[in-house]
């Protein structure tokens, strides 16, 4: 199998890492039950020990439209998509420009700004498994019970590119931080917001070494300059303990975490879960 040397602090979005070896899938599918998937790491924050690592290769990096589909591979990164919508007049895909990630991690996690989410026109995924149709996949805010790469994603084919949504969606991002970050740290709860959460157990702009949740947005944690992982996840617990202890609500993670020690200890405040980015 082959592999690629990806230096973390430069390859994610956190800019927190060191440099790993990660095997790269292609067409051979018998031993990735041994391997976490990642993407383009902008939802992850990789440890000094991360389980091995594996990503989609080149090869699934394509759009094409066959027979009023719209096919992406799993490896196709978000701006590809949003740049060949626009220059094709194809609807709905407008808001990707704003959300940076590959195919696959992005219908993993059902990705998306407000109502306007992946999983809206998509027809059918392609696994390792099979075609699944959408109908087979459960799947909610920021969720879906896919367990297997996604190699490639079918969408209904609509025209319309629509200009006004892209300034909508810009306006939503607006308040967003640009300093390096995995953007939202924390699922909102059920009729709650984590950033408010965190405000009010003091913890919005406090620094552990050049980390912080972020002064635009609380539920963002930052990098400020040379953060480290050590830092990262103590502020990660410590909003956890304390929003827990003040409002009885136990923030889970929207950020993935690959780290073999953070696992091994993870939170005894709820059942330990792992979840992978593609």
């Amino acid at each position: 199998m082959r592999t690629k040397e990806i230096n973390f602090a430069k390859y994610s979005s956190f800019k927190i890492g060191e440099v790993f070896q990660v095997a790269l899938l292609e067409d051979e599918f018998s031993q990735i039950e041994n391997f976490y998937l990642i993407g383009s790491a902008n939802n992850t924050l990789v440890g000094h020990n991360p389980p091995p690592l594996m990503m989609l290769s080149k090869m699934y990096d394509y759009i094409k439209i066959e027979e009023n589909t719209l096919k992406i591979g799993g490896a196709t990164p978000s701006g590809k998509i949003a740049s060949f919508c626009k220059k094709h007049n194809i609807a709905n895909f407008e808001f990707l420009s704003h959300l940076p990630g590959k195919l696959g991690g992005l219908v993993f996690m059902n990705a998306g700004l407000k109502e306007y989410e992946i999983f809206n026109y998509l027809l059918d995924i392609t696994t390792p498994s099979g075609s699944h149709k959408r109908e087979e996949i459960q799947y909610g805010y920021r969720k879906t019970d896919i367990h297997e790469p996604i190699l490639e994603a079918s969408f209904e084919l609509h025209s319309g590119y629509s200009l006004e949504k892209v300034t909508m969606f810009q306006k939503m991002r607006a308040n967003q931080p640009s300093t390096p970050s995995a953007g939202s740290c924390f699922k909102n709860p059920s009729n709650e917001y984590a950033g408010r959460l965190i405000e009010a157990v003091g913890l919005k702009g406090v620094l552990r070494g050049d980390m912080c949740f972020s002064q635009e947005h609380a539920n963002f944690l930052v990098n400020t300059n040379k953060g480290k992982f050590e830092d990262a996840i103590w502020l990660i617990k410590e909003a956890q303990k304390r929003v827990l202890k003040a409002f009885g609500i136990f923030l889970e993670c929207e950020i993935v975490i690959l780290d073999r020690l953070y696992l091994s200890e993870q939170s005894p405040l709820k059942p330990k879960s792992l979840e992978t980015e593609h």
